[in-house]
Order: C-alpha cells, then sequence, then structure tokens
C-alpha cells in the first residue's frame, strides 16, 4: 500500500487558487444520547482538551464520563436544536457563505470558504481533501476562536498537521492564531451591546463571560486568559464602562479540579441574593450561538441568577450573521491573505467543487 493518498492530477494553473478554512469546534449531528456520545468521545479524547495523563483519564472517560454525561448532554441540546439542526453548524455555515460573498465584493474576485469542524462533522480531514482534490493549492486556516488557547486553535492547527504528514504535495498554509484584541471585532461586540441597550435599556451590571479552562493550563504558559482579560478590557473601555459597571467570569466548569475564576454561575447566584435589578450577559469568546451561550447561559445561568432573588436577566446575541461581524470577519481574512489574493481565483472553477456538504441528522441507531 502507498505511504501517501494519490494525488489529484497536477497543473500549473491550480497553484493561485486560494480558500479559506473557517474552523469552529463542532456539534453533535442530532441531540441524542448516541449522537452525543460519539461527539464527546472525539472530543474529550483529545489530550489539548485534557491533559491529564492518558492511563489516568481514559479509563475514566471509558468508564464513567461516557456512560453518564450524554444523556444529560442531549437534554441540554434538545433544549437549543433548531429546525435546520444544530446552531452552532447553521451559524457557521451562514457566516462562511456571507464570507466568502464579502471577500468578492472587497478583491474583486472569489476565495473559497469551507467550513469545517475540529469535532464531528464537517471535518477538518475531510473540509481539506476537497479543497485540495479541487485544486486549492493555497489555504488559510482561520479558526473562529477570538481569543488563543492550546485547547481550542492549536487542536485546529494539530488536525491541520495530521492531515499534512498524510499528504504528499502539500498546500501553501497559512494561520490565523487569534484576534481578540482586533479592532474591527470589538467594534462589532461594541456595537452588539449599544444596539441591545438602545432596544431594552441599561442594565446594572454587564456581565462578560468567556469559556473557562483548567488553571493549570495558564500556570504551564497559555495565553488564554491575558487574551480574554484584554477582550474585556477593550469592551469596557469602549463602551465607557465605571468599573462597578462589569465584571469578567469565566463557565463551563467541567470536573473538579481547580479553573478559571470568578465563576459565572456562582457570580450571578452572589448577584441575585444581592437582588441585582437587571444583568446582561455578552460572551465575547463566542462568535456563533451554541450550548454554552443558548442553554448554559441563557437557560441555566439566567434561572441560578432568578432563583437567587435577581430580577431581569439579559443574554446578548452572540455576533452570528451580523453584517458589522462579516466585515470584520473579512478585514481579518484579508489580513492574511496579502499576496494571496492578488494572484486571484478562477471563479469559474469555484461553484460546487468546493461546496460544503453537510451530512443530515443520524438516529439514534445509526
Amino acid at each position: 500500500m502507498a505511504a501517501f493518498p494519490q494525488e489529484p492530477e497536477f497543473k500549473d494553473t491550480r497553484s493561485t487558487e486560494v480558500a479559506i478554512l473557517l474552523v469552529n469546534l463542532g456539534s453533535p449531528q442530532a441531540p441524542t444520547p448516541v449522537a452525543v456520545r460519539r461527539y464527546l468521545k472525539q472530543f474529550l479524547s483529545d489530550p489539548r482538551v485534557v491533559e491529564i495523563p492518558r492511563a489516568l483519564w481514559l479509563p475514566l472517560l471509558y468508564g464513567v464520563v461516557l456512560n453518564l454525561r450524554p444523556k444529560i448532554s442531549a437534554q441540554k441540546y434538545a433544549r437549543i436544536w433548531g429546525s435546520d439542526g444544530s446552531p452552532l453548524l447553521t451559524h457557521t455555515f451562514k457566516q462562511a457563505a456571507l464570507l466568502r460573498e464579502a471577500l468578492g465584493k472587497r478583491t474583486g474576485s472569489s476565495v473559497c470558504v469551507e467550513p469545517a469542524m475540529r469535532y464531528g462533522d464537517p471535518s477538518i480531514v475531510d473540509a481539506l481533501a476537497r479543497l485540495k482534490g479541487a485544486g486549492y493549492e493555497r489555504i488559510l486556516l482561520l479558526p473562529l476562536y477570538p481569543q488563543y488557547s492550546a485547547s481550542t486553535t492549536a487542536s485546529a492547527i494539530d488536525e491541520l498537521a495530521r492531515y499534512l504528514l498524510r499528504t504528499r504535495s502539500v498546500p501553501e498554509v497559512r494561520l490565523v492564531k487569534h484576534f481578540h484584541d482586533h479592532p474591527a471585532y470589538i467594534a462589532a461586540l461594541c456595537a452588539s451591546v449599544r444596539e441591545h441597550w438602545q432596544a431594552n435599556g441599561r442594565p446594572d451590571k454587564l456581565l462578560i463571560s468567556f469559556h473557562g479552562v483548567p488553571r493549570a493550563m495558564i500556570e504551564r504558559g497559555d495565553p488564554y486568559l491575558s487574551e480574554c482579560n484584554e477582550t474585556a478590557r477593550l469592551l469596557a473601555e469602549n463602551l465607557q464602562l465605571a468599573e462597578d459597571q462589569w465584571s469578567l467570569t469565566f463557565q463551563s466548569r467541567f470536573g473538579r479540579g481547580q479553573w478559571l475564576a470568578p465563576y459565572t454561575a456562582a457570580t450571578l447566584a452572589s448577584w441575585g441574593r444581592q437582588r441585582l435589578g437587571r444583568v446582561d450577559v455578552l460572551c465575547p469568546g463566542f462568535v456563533s450561538d451554541c450550548l454554552e451561550t443558548l442553554e448554559e447561559i441563557g437557560i441555566e445561568a439566567k434561572e441560578t441568577f432568578l432563583s437567587a432573588g435577581g430580577g431581569q436577566f439579559h443574554l446578548i446575541a452572540c455576533l452570528n450573521e451580523r453584517d458589522d461581524w462579516i466585515q470584520a470577519l473579512t478585514t481579518i481574512a484579508l489580513g492574511n491573505l496579502s499576496g494571496w489574493v492578488s494572484a486571484g481565483c478562477n471563479a469559474d472553477q469555484l461553484g460546487s467543487t468546493a461546496e460544503p456538504s453537510r451530512r443530515p441528522a443520524q438516529s439514534p441507531a445509526a
């Protein structure tokens, strides 16, 4: 058997075709225990996500976590599942289509934008294979994680590297590490907050909630905490908030270890007991609404705040398909495509050859 898969027929004219691989975390294919177990197995098996030694973690994962958590998580997914499927997948596909359109308007040329998921489908490997088969030899990996962490951005890069290790004719590749302080990203976030306040009035507190990570990751040199702090600082500064008008917290703690604090749930419970009149929550680490925003914050965190005695609770939507966000994403992409886009892409060859394909949700018996 050959060490490397068969390459597409080589043509010199293909060398200037450019594609963006727009990567998000991923989602189960259906809100069922079987589909969620399949997804969690891949997600929680990643040593970038769980840094516990494999000999200790894998027996716990297969013996306990994957037997208990899928049913609970499936119920959570079912609460936010849309008629067109996973919100995260839906938003990411829409963002990819809008980004491609915006790039065309800004450059006068066509750039393929292919969505992919680090876990689940469409996978990074499958997306890269489609791009390679369609002749794309210049690929920009653009993870949709504003703040860098080894557990997110680096994991996506790992998957890209694994694909390249099995490829005979390796394409040119560029990487976007982060955009936590990019002016266009910050401006889009601030605009979304201001619009919410114009429509609903201002809260007593703005809570800026990021996904948490184990404290040990930061102690080992991960820049995630620093980048979250910088995003929050820039938001508060641009929104002209006093120190007592906002707070930074971390959500999605998993396990009993020490994670980044203060915790979002604990903070909201405390504010509820203080009878705070209204809190608005913004989750700038997510550019698409998903389980962590719609269910964990929009349902669970809201209940925590209200049941503790708080007044009104507002979740500010993620950037999703906002025009200012799509323009910001276009600016970020163009900043990393210098020298490539000017070479041009043949619009006649784009069409359906590298269009993303979505697999239908699998039944529990799949």
